[in-house]
């Protein structure tokens, strides 16, 4: 972890942020944000944390992007801490501001995307009365949060946030939240703010790897004929990708990355077999099954990836599993050999001495898969197919953007067509499943990396819980390329009613969604359409040409579906491969 003295080596301004004056609980908020290395604070004003605003016309150092709604902030925040490794911060006033981060709290904490969420509530003599623009937001995220402060004493907001930022970006990281009253942030302080690395009783996230768990997993490699490596977000959140790749490449063992994990590992190395679970590959699906060694790195079992628990890597003699969080370890699969630590200290240790499996055979067996039963589509001269969408923007960008996503097939389609070759370049609400995500979390995205090029891909549905974050992108010129693949319905519920409810349709046609390519230029974007494979490539050329933010609207196949897939209560290998409707 940087010291906060590494924060700020080289800004002039660090050193009159901590001299010992006396300010008022704004002004401490404000000046502890900078401290701790906030860039961009992402949020809404009202009146509980109006004194917090009036302190930031003080203090420009700290950047404010005024979003359109609580759930856009907090999701761009989201967004700016799974693309820059930073910790997100947004802001929200009392009551109605503070329930609507409820949801975006959730998505990070299920996620384990760290974030410090700064919320206003009344007056401490008011808390408990039902005030105007009340809620116990404390009681209410308790569960969905990491941890969460009541600052009760002007005094101790300084570590308070301190705190509050150690706890997000350490152990397994998450959302902390801290509720502040509105006296608080008007009363007088002695500033002082503490540098040293917090002593928090209870709160041990640094957790030496136990060298024997990984001797015992470095034998059984050697052992392992078919051995399978299944990594998932706790690799890039720990910034391990490096050590996975000289891990895997040691020990040549076949790895599959989750939805989380993509970019964890280079899609085009000969190793990878793709994403796995209800709408993975044939071949990491099938190498999961047959398997005898199991290696879970950073990934938590998620019922989307085993399906039918009772039924996952029924062959695997041994299971083993790295995480920093020890509640994880057995929780869904019973393992064997548990390495608890932070996924790059252990993968530092183990490759000092690990060796190659016994897997040739599985890999010629593995690399057959791969060439027979790769993912496809029917393609189409005159349908607009989704799949070619994506692959044409994979192509474009030579695998280099930040692809963010909202939630349903268009989420999958990415996740299987896009090339992804960097961690932090799939942002997309894995554990919650958050339609409206995708827009928000890429203005987040770019704001945190201005130099990269971010494409937002979204379906006709999700894009419409947060369209009024187009505001952001013209008002600030946040240069996003928004991508909708608009098939006129709920793609993922209609997929589900065809498949599993006998094509009983009910209620998944979106009749009376806007036009699209209107909305984007009501908001002053330019806004596009293609409705066949040449307009779309003409479309994506122009709008990688324009500077500034660009709506495509992608006119696609309403009746596609996202394959393979394994329906509930099926095991992973039971796999609907596309041509058995």
């Amino acid at each position: 972890m940087k010291t906060i003295e590494g924060l700020h080596a080289e800004k002039e301004w660090f050193t009159k942020l901590l001299r010992n004056d006396r300010v008022t609980g704004s002004e401490a908020i404000v000046r502890s944000l900078l401290i701790e290395g906030v860039e961009c604070v992402f949020g809404i004003p009202g009146g509980s944390v109006l004194n917090i605003y009036d302190a930031i016309h003080d203090l420009p150092e700290l950047k404010h992007i005024l979003t359109r709604h609580e759930q856009g902030a907090i999701h761009a925040a989201d967004g700016y801490a799974r693309a820059t490794g930073k910790v997100g911060v947004c802001f929200a006033t009392s009551g109605p501001g503070a329930t609507n981060l409820v949801t975006g709290i959730a998505t990070a904490n299920m996620d384990s995307v760290p974030l410090v969420v700064i919320t206003g509530n009344v007056s401490t003599a008011l808390l408990g009365t039902d005030a105007f623009q009340e809620a116990d937001i404390t009681g209410i995220t308790m569960p969905i949060s990491k941890h969460n402060f009541l600052v009760r004493d002007v005094n101790e907001l300084p570590k308070i946030i301190h705190e509050a930022f150690y706890i997000a970006s350490t152990g397994r990281k998450g959302p902390v939240l801290i509720d502040i009253p509105k006296d608080i942030t008007s009363q007088q302080m002695e500033f002082q703010y503490p540098l040293e690395i917090p002593e928090i009783r209870g709160y041990k996230p640094y957790v030496q790897p136990n060298l024997t768990q990984i001797e015992k997993l470095l034998m059984a490699i050697e052992k392992a004929e078919c051995p399978v490596i299944l990594a998932g977000g706790g690799v890039i959140y720990s910034d391990a990708s490096k050590e996975l790749l000289e891990f895997v490449e040691k020990t040549r063992i076949p790895i599959t990355t989750t939805l989380l994990g993509l970019g964890a590992f280079p899609s085009a190395h000969e190793l990878w077999m793709g994403m796995p679970g209800m709408h993975g590959t044939y071949t990491a699906n099938k190498a999961l099954q047959n398997c005898d060694l199991l290696i879970s790195i950073g990934a938590r079992f998620d019922d989307r990836v085993t399906m039918k628990t009772s039924g996952f890597a029924p062959k695997a003699k041994v299971i083993a599993h790295i995480d920093i969080d020890p509640a994880e370890i057995g929780k869904i699969m019973q393992t064997a050999i548990p390495c608890i630590g932070d996924v790059k200290s252990v993968l530092q240790k183990a490759n000092v001495q690990a060796k190659p499996a016994k897997s040739e055979a599985w890999l010629t067996e593995i690399q057959e898969n791969k060439r027979e039963f790769p993912l496809r589509y029917t393609d189409s001269e005159t349908t607009l197919k989704p799949q070619f969408v994506i692959e044409m923007i994979s192509e474009t960008s030579n695998g280099e953007a930040i692809i963010t996503t909202d939630v349903g097939q268009h989420q999958m389609w990415a996740a299987q067509f896009y090339r992804f070759k960097h961690p932090r370049s799939m942002i997309t609400s894995g554990g919650l499943g958050t339609m409206g995500f995708g827009l928000p979390s890429a203005i987040g995205a770019q704001v945190g990396n201005p130099e990269r090029l971010v494409v937002s891909v979204n379906g006709d549905g999700g894009i419409q819980m947060c369209t009024q974050e187009l505001a952001i992108c013209a008002t600030h010129n946040i240069p996003v390329k928004i991508v909708i693949l608009n098939n006129q319905v709920l793609g993922m519920i209609r997929q589900w009613q065809e498949i599993i409810y006998d094509n009983r349709f009910s209620h998944m046609e979106l009749s009376g969604s806007p036009d699209f390519v209107k909305l984007a230029e009501a908001y002053g974007i330019t806004g596009l359409r293609a409705t066949n494979k040449d307009e779309a490539r003409e479309a994506w050329k122009k709008a990688m040409d324009i500077q500034g933010p660009v709506l495509i609207d992608f006119v696609v196949s309403q009746e596609e579906n996202v394959y393979p897939m394994v329906v509930p209560g099926a095991t992973i290998d039971e796999m609907i491969m596309g041509d058995e409707k």
